[in-house]
């Protein structure tokens, strides 16, 4: 979101900067399909949208901008949710642990590098997309069933909604930001649906 800001700020000359919000969602959801999820999609987005909001009449400065938003973006510091250390080693003393994650492969396990957390996890997936299908393939990759399988994330869309549609339970931890195109708007509710508001939380139920 701060980079967001900082974008629709380089563009406010040539539209407001809320449309130039909305011009750059619509950019991204255009090219899912081309470069996927993770920053350096977002950064070709970025330019993408300014050649079409500027007619073509945006400047090699403007392209350096975007360029730096996106590098500041790859090199910001990992901030790990408060308690996910504590939670995840109480978990590996019961569980075996799956990192499944989306995103850009090269900048995921830099993430993970710097978090510190890769020893918790017996194995980590990046996957390209987090559907019903995806989640299927991985759980035949670890030869286990549905009903074994729980997971804890922030993203109703991509984390639990795909593991509750084929047959897993799902824990949902809120966080105060979400991207647009991953939020859900409906109600959800499941049997095997547990919302808490703290990740430390999940060890009531784990």
């Amino acid at each position: 979101q701060e980079s967001e800001e900082k974008f629709a700020k380089l563009l406010e000359d040539y539209l407001p900067q809320h449309t130039v919000t909305r011009e750059l969602l619509k950019t991204e959801i255009d090219n899912l399909p081309l470069y996927g999820y993770g920053i350096k999609a977002f950064m070709l987005s970025m330019i993408e949208t300014t050649l079409r909001v500027s007619e073509g009449t945006s400047t090699a400065v403007d392209i350096e901008t975007i360029l730096n938003i996106g590098k500041e973006m790859l090199q910001k510091p990992v901030v790990k949710l408060e308690g996910v250390d504590s939670v995840l080693e109480a978990l590996s003393d019961k569980y075996r642990l799956v990192l499944a994650t989306k995103g850009d492969l090269l900048d995921q396990e830099r993430k993970l590098s710097k978090s510190g957390l890769e020893g918790f996890f017996h194995h980590i997936e990046i996957m390209s997309e987090k559907k019903d299908d995806d989640f299927k393939k991985l759980l035949k990759h670890l030869d286990i069933q549905p009903h074994e399988f729980a997971m804890v994330g922030n993203s109703l869309k991509s984390d639990i909604i795909p593991v509750l549609n084929i047959g897993g339970y799902g824990y949902h931890v809120p966080y105060h930001v979400n991207w647009e195109l991953d939020t859900v708007k409906h109600k959800v509710e499941h049997d095997n649906l547990q919302q808490v508001d703290k990740i430390s939380e999940v060890l009531q139920y784990l």
